[in-house]
């Protein structure tokens, strides 16, 4: 991973003496992988993404859950990738969600967000994988790696706190 703890720290160092300053507000896309979602959560989702326009542009695309229907894990896995990794750009700044991730406080969050604005990236892509995790590509290419709870977390609930800590 390009970033590691050391961005987080400088992060909370720099909190201290934060000083407002002028932030370029990147686009986010959430691309999950996973199955199609209730209409409950989807409602809650398409409201936050309202909400968030306000600030800058963002994107919900979902990811059918084992596209080519492979009876293997592995396979699954890697199907799940390729998908994933065929909407990221190389300018992205990506966000892979994980139980093993860094984990981020909302201050983090919020103080990452304003961060990744000043990288030169012209997008800002959050990933949440299928039902047995994320790819080697995807590992590969993210910029960090953080999770949203110490707990393991269905996709719909991890959908709906990350889209309440980007608003936030």
């Amino acid at each position: 991973m390009a970033i590691s703890l050391s961005l987080c720290s400088n992060i909370l160092r720099q909190r201290q003496t934060h000083t407002p300053e002028s932030v370029r507000p990147v686009p986010i896309r959430i691309l999950t992988v996973g199955k199609k979602r209730s209409r409950g959560v989807q409602l809650i989702v398409d409201e936050y993404i309202e909400k968030l326009k306000y600030y800058c542009s963002a994107d919900d695309i979902q990811i059918r859950s084992n596209p080519k229907n492979a009876r293997d894990v592995k396979a699954q896995v890697e199907n799940e990738d390729t998908a994933v990794m065929g909407l990221i750009r190389p300018d992205d700044w990506v966000v892979m969600l994980d139980e093993h991730g860094l984990d981020l406080g909302s201050i983090q969050m919020a103080e990452l967000l304003r961060d990744v604005g000043n990288t030169g990236a012209s997008r800002l892509s959050f990933c949440i994988g299928g039902p047995y995790g994320h790819g080697e590509q995807l590992r590969k290419r993210a910029n960090i790696s953080i999770k949203l709870s110490s707990m393991v977390l269905n996709h719909q609930i991890a959908l709906l706190v990350l889209m309440e800590q980007l608003y936030r």
